[in-house]
C-alpha cells in the first residue's frame, strides 16, 4: 500500500480548485467575522454566486443529501480513477460505505443529517486497547496532531464500544470540499493507527510502564 502524507492530498485538493477555475485571493478581517468570511467563501465557490453580480441574497443554499451525495460522488475523478468504491446503504438513515483502496480497502461512511455532512471510519474496539486510562489521557492531548478529524468512543448497535475517527462539514459544502474530507479522514486514520500503536498491542510493555 502506497503511502501518502497530508500534503499530497492537500495539493491535489488545491490542484481540483484550480482546475475547477477558482483562484486564490488574501484578505483581512476581523477575527470574529471568521466563520462568516468561511461560508462566503464556499457560497462564492459555486456558480450560484453570480447572484450577487445581480444583488440577490444567496442565504438559502441547496443542501447535499447522501444520495445526491453519492451519485455526485460516484462521477467525481476520486471514484473515476479507481481510488474509491461506494456502495449507497439504503434505510431510514441512509449511509455511503466508502472503500479506500488507496488505503488497503479501509472503509468509512458517509452520511448526511440535516446541514451535516459526517464522514467516520471505525479505529478499533475497546476491548483491544491496553492501559485505557492512559490511552484516553493520550488521546485528548494530541488528536488536535489530526487536522479535521475527531476521535470518539461510541456504541455500536451490537452494545460493542469502539473508537471512531470522524469528520464533519456543512451540507452545502462544495463537492471539492467533501472529498478533501474524505481524503484526509483516511489519512489520519492511518497515522491514528501508528501514532498509538502501543495501546492497541503493538507494544504493551510501554504501556505498562
Amino acid at each position: 500500500m502506497e503511502k501518502k502524507s497530508s500534503a499530497h492530498y492537500q495539493r491535489e485538493y488545491r490542484k481540483r480548485l484550480r482546475d475547477a477555475g477558482l483562484i486564490k485571493k488574501e484578505v483581512w478581517v476581523l477575527p470574529q467575522h471568521g466563520k462568516l468570511l468561511l461560508e462566503l467563501e464556499k457560497k462564492l465557490r459555486t456558480p450560484e454566486a453570480q447572484e450577487l453580480n445581480q444583488g440577490e441574497n444567496m442565504t438559502k443554499s441547496v443542501l447535499w443529501t447522501t444520495e445526491s451525495l453519492s451519485q455526485a460522488l460516484q462521477e467525481s475523478v476520486l471514484t473515476v480513477s479507481g481510488a474509491v468504491s461506494l456502495e449507497l446503504i439504503d434505510g431510514a438513515d441512509p449511509a455511503l460505505l466508502i472503500r479506500m483502496k488507496d488505503y488497503g480497502d479501509l472503509p468509512m461512511f458517509l452520511t448526511v443529517a440535516g446541514e451535516q455532512i459526517l464522514a467516520e471510519s471505525v479505529l478499533w474496539p475497546l476491548e483491544d486497547v491496553r492501559g485505557v486510562e492512559k490511552f484516553n489521557d493520550e488521546v485528548l492531548r494530541t488528536h488536535k496532531l489530526f487536522p479535521l478529524s475527531t476521535i470518539s468512543l461510541d456504541t455500536m448497535p451490537d452494545g460493542e464500544q469502539y473508537y471512531t475517527m470522524f469528520g464533519a462539514l456543512s451540507a452545502t459544502s462544495i463537492l471539492e470540499n467533501v472529498i478533501f474530507e474524505i481524503e484526509t479522514l483516511a489519512d489520519n486514520v492511518i497515522k491514528a493507527t501508528e501514532a498509538y500503536g502501543d495501546y492497541i498491542g503493538l507494544n504493551l510493555q510501554a504501556v505498562a510502564e
